[in-house]
C-alpha cells in the first residue's frame, strides 16, 4: 500500500475501490478531494458539496530532534553553494566527499539521538535507510572510486550499516567460555565482512584449547592472514594486486579439493567462503542479513578488482539469489539496484516516492548537481530536476513555525523560480508579533521585495491602529510609505491631542525627519509637534513664526484652526507687553507686531 492509499484509506466514507478520488501532494500533507460529484438541485436529498479531506503524513519528521537535522544540513547546504564553479575539477571531489560526509554525519548523530526517544522507531528506520542510500551514492557517484579501491569502500559501507556483527562477538566473549558459547562460531560474519584480523584472533581462542586441532587452525590462520588487500597507497598495480590475490584463491581451493579442512566443518565452511563458493554464503543469510552485504562478500572472495561498471550485473544477480523468488522486492531494495546500475534519475525518482520528506532528495541532488551528475535531467516546465525538489523542499519548511527562515537560502539558490517561490511563500508566514514581523520585513528589504515590504507595513500598521497603538502604527505605515495610511494616524494624534491636550508617542514625532514629507498631515503633525517644543522652551519668537506659517500654508485640518487660534492667544499677549529694556527684542518689535496683527 502506497502513501496515497495510506492516506485515502483513513478518510470515512473514502475507500481503496472508490475510483472517483483526485489528490494533490502538498509540503507537507495530501488534499483528497471526490472528482465525480455533481451538483444536486434542491429536493434531491443528495450531498450539496463534495469532499475535501486535507491529510497529513509526515508530523513526526518535524520533532524537536529533527530541526536538528534540519538546521545543521541548512548550514552545509550553504556552504557547498558558496563553493567556486571555476575551481579545477579534480580540486573539487575532495571538498565534495567531504560535504557528502558531513550530511551524513547529521544524520547519524540525529537517529543515535532518536534511538533515544520512545515511539520514534519509525523515523529511525527511515533515516538508517537514507544513511544507507547516501553512503552509497557518496561511493559510487560523488568519490567515484575505481576498480580495486570500489570494493574497499563498499567493504566500508556494509560495515557501517552492518554494526551488529560486533555486538554479537563482544558478547561472545565476555562470556565465561567463549569457545562453547552457542554464537562462537558466528565469527564467520568477520571473513564474510573482510575483518580477518579479527577473525584470527578469536579462532585463535579455540585452536589453544585443543592442542590435536591445532595445525589446521593454524593453516587456517595462516590463509587468512595472507589474503591480499589491495592498497591504494601502495606502489602495486591493480594487475599485480590480481595476479597475486589469484594465486592465493587457488591456494585457498587446493587446501578444499584435497580435504584439508574435513575434520572441522565450521573451518570447511570458512575455506568454502574463501574460494567464493555462493551457494555456502547463502546458507548463512542470517549472517548476512542483506542481500547487498551478500553482493560485498561475493565480489571480496569472487571478483575483488570489479568495475564500476561491472556492478549492475552481479547487484541484479546477487538480489535474485538472495530474495525469495515469490516475494516482490521492497522499495529500498529497488534503490540500491537503481544505484548500481547508475541510474541517478531512477533512484532520485523512488526515493521521492518511498521516503515521506523532500529533505533527501533536495540535498542528494543538490550535490550531484554541484558534480556535475544530472545535467542530462531537465523538465519539460523550464526548472532542472535539482531546482524543482529544493523548491518543493523549502515550501514544505515555510509551513512550519520555526523553520520558515531557513527556506529563504534555499530559494536564494534556486535562480530560475526561488524569487517567484520567496514571494509568494513570504505573504503566507503568520506574522503574530512585531518581533517576526521585522525578521520577515528584513528578508524582504534585504532582496528588494518592496511590494512585499509594502504588504507587511499595511497588515501591521492596520493591526497597530486597531489596537489603539498609534505610535507604532504611524511608525509602520511610514516604513511602508503609505500616505493615505499616514494621513490617517496622523489625524488620529490630532484628535487626541484635542481630548486630552498633550500627544503621546514624542519620541517618535520628535523624531520624523524627512519621513513627515510623506504627507501634508503628518507634516502638519510634526511642524506643531515642534511649535509646542519652541514653546516650551520660551523660543516665543520662532514659536510664532512656526505657528504663523502652518496656518498660512493651508496644510492644517479645518477642525483645527480653532486650536490654532487659542494656541496664539499667548504669544499675543507676550509680544504687546513692554520688552523696551530687553535690547535683544529691540530690533524684532516691529516685525513681531506686524506677524501676530495677520494672526489675528
Amino acid at each position: 500500500m502506497n502513501e496515497v492509499d495510506k492516506a485515502i484509506s483513513l478518510i470515512p466514507g473514502v475507500g481503496l475501490k472508490q475510483k472517483h478520488v483526485g489528490f494533490e501532494w502538498g509540503p507537507g500533507d495530501i488534499l483528497v478531494y471526490e472528482t465525480n460529484f455533481k451538483l444536486q438541485g434542491a429536493g434531491s436529498g443528495g450531498p450539496g458539496f463534495p469532499f475535501v479531506h486535507v491529510v497529513r503524513k509526515d508530523e513526526d519528521i518535524y520533532s524537536p530532534i529533527l530541526r536538528k537535522l534540519f538546521n545543521e544540513s541548512h548550514h552545509i547546504f550553504v556552504g557547498l553553494q558558496n563553493i567556486k564553479d571555476d575551481m579545477p575539477s579534480k580540486n573539487k571531489k575532495p571538498q565534495f566527499v567531504s560535504v557528502s560526509k558531513n550530511y551524513r554525519s547529521v544524520i547519524r548523530a540525529c537517529m543515535e539521538e532518536l534511538q533515544q526517544v520512545a515511539g520514534m522507531c519509525c523515523v529511525v528506520s527511515i533515516l538508517l535507510a537514507i544513511e544507507l542510500i547516501w553512503n552509497l551514492c557518496e561511493v559510487l557517484f560523488i568519490d567515484a572510486a575505481p576498480a580495486g579501491i570500489l570494493l574497499l569502500h563498499l567493504l566500508d559501507w556494509v560495515r557501517l550499516h552492518k554494526a551488529d556483527v560486533d555486538e554479537k562477538v563482544r558478547e561472545v566473549l565476555q562470556s565465561e567460555s567463549p569457545t562453547h558459547h552457542h554464537a562462537y562460531w558466528e565469527v564467520i560474519s568477520f571473513v564474510l565482512q573482510g575483518r580477518m584480523d579479527e577473525a584470527r584472533q578469536i579462532l585463535m581462542k579455540q585452536a589453544n584449547l585443543q592442542p590435536a586441532s591445532r595445525p589446521i587452525y593454524q593453516l587456517m590462520d595462516s590463509l587468512l592472514q595472507k589474503m591480499p588487500i589491495f592498497n591504494p597507497g601502495s606502489t602495486q598495480t591493480l594487475t599485480e594486486f590480481d595476479v597475486k590475490w589469484r594465486h592465493w584463491h587457488e591456494e585457498c581451493d587446493r587446501y578444499l579439493q584435497d580435504n584439508s579442512f574435513a575434520s572441522n566443518r565450521h573451518l570447511e565452511t570458512i575455506c568454502k567462503i574463501l574460494v567464493g563458493d555462493e551457494d555456502t554464503m547463502l546458507e548463512h543469510k542470517e549472517l548476512l542479513g542483506t542481500w547487498y552485504h551478500f553482493l560485498v562478500s561475493r565480489l571480496l572472495f569472487f571478483h575483488p578488482t570489479v568495475k564500476p561498471s561491472e556492478l549492475h550485473y552481479y547487484a541484479q544477480s546477487s538480489m535474485d539469489m538472495f530474495l525469495d523468488s515469490r516475494s516482490a522486492p521492497e522499495p529500498l531494495d529497488s534503490i540500491l539496484l537503481a544505484a548500481f546500475e547508475f541510474d541517478l534519475h531512477q533512484v532520485i525518482k523512488d526515493c521521492s516516492i518511498a521516503l515521506n520528506n523532500w529533505w533527501f532528495v533536495a540535498h542528494l541532488t543538490d550535490l550531484l548537481d554541484h558534480c556535475k551528475l544530472l545535467q542530462s535531467h531537465n523538465l519539460h516546465f523550464g526548472s532542472n530536476l535539482r531546482e524543482f525538489l529544493v523548491l518543493e523542499y523549502a515550501s514544505g519548511l515555510f509551513s512550519h513555525h520555526s523553520l520558515w527562515q531557513l527556506a529563504v537560502d534555499y530559494f536564494d539558490h534556486c535562480p530560475e523560480f526561488g524569487r517567484v517561490y520567496l514571494e509568494l511563500q513570504i505573504e503566507r508566514v503568520p506574522l503574530e508579533t512585531e518581533r517576526k514581523a521585522l525578521k520577515v520585513l528584513r528578508i524582504c528589504e534585504q532582496r528588494q521585495m518592496n511590494e512585499q515590504v509594502r504588504s507587511i507595513c499595511k497588515i501591521m500598521a492596520k493591526r497597530a491602529l486597531s489596537n489603539n497603538r498609534l505610535g507604532s502604527a504611524l511608525s509602520w505605515s511610514i516604513r511602508a510609505k503609505d500616505a493615505a495610511f499616514a494621513t490617517l494616524i496622523s489625524e488620529r494624534f490630532l484628535q487626541d491631542y484635542c481630548t486630552r491636550g498633550s500627544f503621546s508617542d514624542l519620541d517618535l514625532i520628535d523624531n520624523l525627519g524627512p519621513a513627515m514629507l510623506l504627507s501634508d498631515r503628518l507634516t502638519f503633525l510634526g511642524k506643531y509637534r515642534e511649535f509646542h517644543r519652541l514653546y516650551g522652551e520660551m523660543r516665543f519668537t520662532e514659536a510664532a513664526k512656526l505657528l504663523l506659517s502652518l496656518m498660512t500654508a493651508k496644510i492644517a485640518p479645518r477642525s483645527f484652526w480653532m486650536t490654532l487660534l487659542t494656541d496664539a492667544l499667548p504669544l499675543l499677549e507676550w509680544v504687546f507687553i513692554d520688552i523696551s529694556t530687553f535690547p535683544f527684542y529691540q530690533q524684532k518689535r516691529h516685525h513681531l507686531r506686524q506677524d501676530c496683527k495677520l494672526l489675528c
